[in-house]
């Protein structure tokens, strides 16, 4: 479908995005035979690719309908950066900027996934429609997250993060990165279970770029089947982050982060190939024609968990 055939979003129509008819969908519309596609929708002034490019709601609910009708199965909303060195949003600031979006894009049929760190947040997220709670704290995660996923059973985003924004560059350190984001997530795991959450209602992430350097990403990336291997969904999270603008340096500098879409997608295929569940991208149909090119070659399907 076309983003001129969505109402509201016509030359001839006002701005602000109108969707008149509720086509609310759950997560069990979503495709069980390939590696599923979450669309980045930033709304905040410092996001490393698009910070303030989405701020106003009516450019947010736009870009995520033109996401969604795209061909993302999910879109991730965050108020809050999570970059390193990023200042924290206040959970009323960051409300005020998704909930509205939130609803919006529930209403027009789309699988909502929401990136927080605060409970509260998670809770009002929930209320509004979202399906899905990605939770980039890690291990520094708040006391009351666990009890509330275990009330509302929705399905949640584990990531393996050492440290916060502002110390998590430092806490890059490892002897054996894939050993021991192994094991630290395995013991995020346990918090949550006991606590009451099931199993099956838990995604996990290496986090990659969290609290990680250039080649730790990539030994992650090249151990993904240990991680598949734990018995739960698994989110891979590579989008235009540094360690692919390193890999495409050109004259002694960094690519720039929209120069990293063709490298996105081709550790999406990778990704796809090797179990993953999803990946969290910026630019969805480059990553979702690498998906289904990987599926053809590899003639399987991705189990549904």
């Amino acid at each position: 479908m076309s983003l001129g055939a969505i109402p509201g979003t016509g030359p001839a129509t006002s701005p602000m995005p109108i969707i008149r008819k509720s086509t609310a969908r759950t997560m069990a519309d979503l495709p069980s035979d390939r590696t599923l596609v979450m669309g980045i929708l930033n709304i905040n002034d410092d996001s490393f690719s698009d910070g303030g490019k989405y701020l106003l709601v009516d450019d947010a609910i736009s870009h995520g309908l033109a996401m969604y009708y795209g061909g993302a199965d999910i879109i991730d909303i965050g108020g809050e950066s999570t970059r390193p060195g990023a200042v924290p949003v206040d959970p009323a600031v960051e409300q005020a900027r998704i909930l509205p979006v939130i609803t919006a894009l529930a209403k027009a049929g789309s699988i909502i996934s929401v990136d927080t760190m605060h409970t509260s947040t998670a809770r009002a997220a929930l209320a509004a429609g979202a399906h899905i709670i990605n939770d980039v704290s890690g291990l520094t995660h708040e006391p009351d997250m666990p009890a509330l996923m275990a009330q509302t059973g929705a399905p949640y985003v584990l990531m393996h993060r050492r440290g916060d924004a502002g110390n998590m560059v430092t806490e890059a350190n490892y002897t054996d990165v894939v050993s021991e984001v192994l094991a630290e997530l395995e013991e995020l795991r346990s918090r949550f279970i006991a606590a009451g959450v099931k199993p099956e209602a838990l995604i996990l992430d290496p986090g990659l770029g969290f609290a990680k350097d250039h080649e730790h990403n990539w030994d992650l990336l090249r151990a993904l089947d240990r991680f598949t291997a734990l018995g739960h969904r698994v989110l891979v999270g590579t989008s235009r982050k540094r360690f692919l603008g390193e890999l495409l340096r050109q004259d002694g500098k960094p690519a720039a982060p929209a120069e990293r879409d063709a490298a996105t997608a081709a550790t999406s295929a990778l990704a796809a190939a090797n179990g993953a569940w999803g990946v969290r991208v910026h630019d969805v149909p480059s990553s979702l024609a690498a998906i289904k090119v990987a599926g053809a070659w590899m003639n399987s399907r991705i189990p549904a968990l």
